[in-house]
């Protein structure tokens, strides 16, 4: 009976997983589509508008998504919050009003960054003209900035209590009005303006806009969210909550920046390398990214359900959450590593046409690439899962250790040495990042199974 009870609450722990990972999964999918829209519509500009907007975006989508990090530690605090007491109203409203005011914040401290995009460019010994183009670019991008992290703090909240299906419903409205966006605004249609690359920019801060204005309709409109009143007394400070994000966020941080860091640095690396190497470089890491965010959603949904259990001292139900994520999350990434092998050409198509003569060479090592991007996917899926898992024991400081240490001492490191000082070039690059992620995967996993033990697990509750 025991043997039966424990199946039950391992079926019963793998739908709600799954049930709570599948439209943040479905987001982080569509998410990604927005981006692809950008590329698909920039590309037809040219190969220097396409290596200017990869560029401006990289350094700009590193900062954002560093942000979202660190305001994302509200999601395993108020899953915590819950998982103490079913109705923290009071907890859960402080905890996201703080997160709200490090968004601003952090905002703002991105905007200032990218107002010196075209500078900072140079001084990575980037063409001169391709930085000029993504300064300029970076010039109307910033102004995203901080309602895209304010979307993001929302997204965390909707999602932690229970309502993840209106992130996927608005990342499907920010596709809808981003492709309208750059299809009026990069080519002259719909009565605008012909604005090129400059209107792609316009057209992502038109969508980080919709996204927000979105998620404060939602969750003003929802019974269950709405009894929060997180947008009341917004001016009234908790410092002490304030600090418990930043305490938690600020390793998050850096365990993204480790990561985006050392994917980000490899573009300014191909960047050296040449301008094909770079374009694909953009688009097969397009796909790898694509491919990233199941178990990305996975780990999302992890972080919350170890982070519920970890509040309500259920050390049994915290094991059986981590397990769960990880059997999904290695369930699924053996298909799109078998895409990259298999069919590289067919999965390209979804950003470029790889008949095409101009492409030819572009094509050519991106192909390359997802050979490489093929072989790491189960360890990219574990260290995603494995990351998340740990953030809802708010386990952060050790994994940033973790993530410095594997992608940049191990990953950045044989990315140099192999692009740089051997015939791989290019090739050598990915192989470097490849590295990054199997030593990350291998540190979280270990740390993981040594949960009781490190004493990361909450007192036992009878």
């Amino acid at each position: 009976m025991a043997t039966a009870s424990n199946q039950d609450l391992r079926r019963t722990e793998m739908r709600e997983t799954l049930l709570l990972a599948a439209p943040l999964a479905a987001a982080n999918l569509l998410q990604m589509l927005i981006y692809a829209i950008d590329v698909i519509f920039v590309a037809r500009l040219g190969e220097t508008a396409l290596a200017a907007a990869s560029l401006a975006t990289t350094l700009f989508g590193l900062m954002m998504w560093c942000f979202s990090g660190l305001t994302g530690a509200c999601a395993p605090l108020i899953a915590a919050e819950l998982g103490r007491r079913a109705h923290a109203v009071r907890e859960v409203r402080r905890t996201l009003r703080m997160a709200l005011w490090l968004a601003v914040c952090c905002g703002v401290v991105g905007m200032i960054v990218a107002s010196q995009g075209e500078a900072i460019l140079r001084l990575t010994g980037q063409d001169a003209e391709v930085s000029r183009q993504a300064g300029r670019f970076l010039d109307i991008l910033l102004w995203a900035m901080i309602p895209n992290v304010m979307a993001s703090v929302l997204r965390n909240f909707v999602s932690t209590l229970g309502r993840p299906i209106f992130a996927t419903a608005i990342t499907v409205l920010a596709i809808v009005v981003n492709g309208v966006g750059n299809y009026a605004f990069v080519f002259g249609n719909l009565g605008a303006p012909a604005l090129g690359l400059d209107g792609s920019a316009i057209s992502s801060v038109i969508t980080s806009l919709a996204m927000l204005a979105a998620y404060a309709l939602v969750i003003v409109s929802d019974k269950r969210m709405r009894r929060y009143r997180v947008f009341g007394r917004w001016w009234r400070p908790e410092w002490a909550r304030f600090a418990d994000v930043v305490r938690i966020g600020l390793p998050i941080a850096l365990i993204i920046l480790a990561e985006g860091g050392l994917f980000s640095s490899a573009a300014f690396l191909m960047g050296l390398i040449g301008k094909a190497e770079l374009a694909g470089h953009t688009v097969a890491l397009q796909v790898a990214a694509l491919a990233f965010q199941i178990p990305f959603g996975i780990g999302q949904a992890a972080t919350i359900r170890v982070g519920y259990f970890y509040g309500a001292g259920d050390r049994e139900a915290i094991g059986r959450a981590g397990r769960a994520a990880l059997i999904l999350a290695l369930s699924y990434m053996a298909l799109p590593a078998a895409l990259m092998i298999l069919a590289p050409l067919f999965v390209l198509q979804l950003y470029v046409d790889p008949a095409a003569p101009q492409n030819a060479a572009m094509v050519g090592h991106a192909v390359q690439f997802l050979m490489v991007a093929a072989a790491f996917q189960l360890f990219d899926g574990v260290q995603a899962v494995l990351a998340g898992a740990l953030r809802g024991l708010q386990d952060t400081r050790v994994p940033m250790i973790f993530a410095l240490t594997g992608y940049w001492l191990f990953g950045f490191a044989t990315s140099v040495v192999l692009g740089f000082f051997t015939p791989l070039k290019g090739l050598g690059v990915w192989f470097g990042l490849a590295v990054g992620l199997v030593v990350v995967a291998a540190l979280l996993y270990h740390r993981w199974q040594r949960r009781e033990s490190l004493g990361l697990l909450p007192a036992a509750t009878f």
